[in-house]
């Protein structure tokens, strides 16, 4: 195999599988080379979004489990909400993956190593992996970033389990139960029902600090204790670190995509619709030899966001209406347009209308 590509992407997941993946549906000729040290033990995820009815089929190979309906509930209602256009997808992250590479050209080259450094010249770039060199005109890092000091965390440790008895509303999936301690950060149960019996429970946290991971467990316990729910078997267990913030790329030369470009959207954490963005857009740019990255969040939904997490950070005892206010003043097909930052004028006027002002519009001037 020549050590000499066109294009290497460091980091063979979401990001960098799906940009390898568009630029071989797009047959670009390129020849591409994706460095994965963990190529061949991937652990499996839950990545979800939400998808209309041509993207599911698109998907259909990687499609754990999809609902019609949605909720937030805190101790005072629940609201509901469904649409006609989107329903709520959780994809399994091991068959997304493999759907990607199933994909790929035969220009597309994976190498299941470390890549060690990466060394820009005035022509090319110089990747260092294991004992070996290798040069490309072009490199895309999709590499998890890191977080500035104390900024805001979305941390979370989820269980996959079967339980003894079946649920009765196994076609709504539960994007936060606030009914649970709100002492030490924004605090939610985040509740997927597979079937009626096999559901992925998470709990999950927005905080500037990661908690002992028996906190989480223990969380989920008097979650599953209070609704009486039984587990029959525990299969699987993941936990995860979402940044909510600013993040800081691995290595400032190079080119991120995916996370380290900040396509995380920060008042959520979802980030799988605005990496497919971007790899979509990136890939048909390198098919005009345009290299740059495109940005995956507009500076408006940045903003916004930035001060949304301020404010429910500031002001943590309104932090879970926040959301509720949030759902409520957006119908289900809003709500979606919303989370995938499609919003409309109309639906940010809305969303504008529903919070409280005076803490917004002090954090406005704290930008």
């Amino acid at each position: 195999m020549s050590t000499t590509f066109d294009i290497v992407i460091i980091g063979g997941g979401n990001a960098g599988l799906s940009l390898a993946s568009e630029l071989s549906r797009l047959n670009v000729a390129k020849t591409v080379c994706i460095f994965e040290p963990a190529h061949k033990m991937k652990k499996e995820l839950h990545w979800s979004l939400w998808t209309d009815g041509n993207q599911r089929q698109l998907l259909n190979n990687a499609v754990k489990g999809s609902w019609s309906q949605w909720q937030l509930v805190d101790h005072s209602r629940s609201v509901v909400r469904d649409s006609p256009s989107f329903d709520y997808t959780c994809l399994s992250s091991t068959k997304y993956l493999s759907l990607c590479e199933s994909q790929l050209s035969e220009k597309i080259h994976i190498i299941p190593e470390a890549v060690e450094s990466v060394r820009k010249t005035s022509s090319q770039y110089i990747i260092e992996s294991g004992d070996q060199s290798f040069s490309a005109n072009h490199v895309y890092d999709s590499r998890p970033p890191s977080v500035r000091p104390n900024g805001l965390l979305q941390h979370f440790l989820g269980v996959e389990v079967k339980i003894r008895t079946p649920m009765s509303d196994r076609q709504i999936a539960t994007l936060m139960d606030f009914r649970v301690d709100q002492t030490r950060g924004l605090h939610f149960i985040y509740v997927l029902p597979f079937s009626s019996t096999h559901l992925l429970i998470e709990s999950t946290m927005i905080s500037q600090s990661l908690e002992p991971q028996n906190w989480y467990r223990n969380a989920i316990d008097r979650w599953l204790n209070e609704r009486e729910i039984i587990v029959k078997s525990y299969l699987s267990e993941e936990v995860g670190v979402i940044p909510m913030d600013e993040v800081i790329p691995r290595n400032e030369n190079i080119p991120t995509i995916g996370a380290a470009s900040g396509a995380l959207r920060r008042s959520s954490g979802y980030g799988f619709s605005y990496i497919q963005k971007q790899a979509s857009c990136l890939a048909q740019q390198i098919n005009q030899e345009n290299y740059n990255v495109p940005e995956p969040i507009s500076e408006r939904i940045v903003l916004m966001d930035t001060i949304f997490n301020r404010v429910a950070t500031e002001y943590p005892e309104i932090g879970p209406s926040l959301f509720m206010k949030l759902a409520e003043a957006l119908n289900g097909e809003q709500f979606a347009r919303f989370m995938l930052g499609k919003a409309t004028t109309f639906d940010w006027v809305r969303v504008i209308a529903a919070m409280p002002k005076i803490p917004f519009l002090k954090q406005l001037f704290n930008v």
